[in-house]
């Protein structure tokens, strides 16, 4: 799982990127407000750690611009303001949690946990879909892993999505068919297999060799395999 770190102090950044690397997530960490909304679209990272106040930019807009984008992850504030009213214009900004700084580093990773465990809980909504290692746009349809990138057809876009959000179960070709193809007449069980042919095989040029997102399970339908 991955977690962007938006942090200028290099004690801060370099104390995040070891100690969350040791709780097994990969950790980006970028110092100015410009680097973090492309980092933050590149990674689709699970959760955000963003700083209040950057060299460059209001750690509380970038908040708001995460958000405006659609960007549904548990976002975590850090700043040296512990005023009421600077707390809650963090929150009000989007932000999940305000951390006060200095902080305990314990304290801050149970937070997050404790955030990142509702939010994978809940139906993902807004305008990117993730299942590591692979992020879907909604809206462009377009899936990306890393910096690699494959539009797909409307169809397939809304089979990846029932898959993706039932990533690790199977599900059955009877549900995917009532899900997407029901209401058509003379579609039958069989089209499933057909798109699911369809999107392997442009999901494979994005994906590294040897590895397979969307695999058969014997007698219980199709899985997305995410990371992690």
């Amino acid at each position: 799982m991955t977690i962007l770190v938006v942090e200028d102090d290099p004690d801060i950044g370099s104390l995040l990127r070891r100690g969350l690397g040791e709780e097994g997530y990969a950790v980006h960490v970028v110092d100015t407000g410009a680097a973090a909304l492309p980092e933050a679209r590149r990674l689709a990272p699970e959760a955000i750690i963003l700083d209040v106040m950057l060299p460059d930019h209001s750690g509380i807009e970038l908040c708001r611009s995460l958000r405006a984008e659609g960007f549904a992850m548990p976002i975590v504030m850090l700043s040296a303001k512990a005023a009421i009213s600077e707390r809650a214009e963090g929150l009000e900004a989007g932000a999940d949690d305000y951390v006060v700084k200095p902080f305990a580093f314990g304290e801050l990773v149970a937070r997050l946990k404790t955030h990142m465990l509702r939010r994978s809980d809940a139906p993902q909504s807004g305008r990117y879909l993730t299942a590591a290692p692979l992020t879907l746009d909604l809206e462009t349809r377009i899936a990306r892993i890393g910096e690699a990138e494959t539009r797909l057809t409307e169809r397939e876009s809304a089979l990846l999505v029932v898959l993706m959000r039932a990533a690790g179960r199977p599900v059955a070709r009877g549900d995917i068919f009532d899900q997407l193809w029901a209401d058509q007449g003379g579609a039958s069980l069989n089209v499933v297999d057909v798109y699911v042919g369809y999107l392997r095989h442009k999901l494979g040029e994005i994906t590294p060799p040897g590895q397979q997102l969307i695999v058969t399970v014997r007698g219980r339908g199709f899985m997305f395999k995410a990371d992690g």
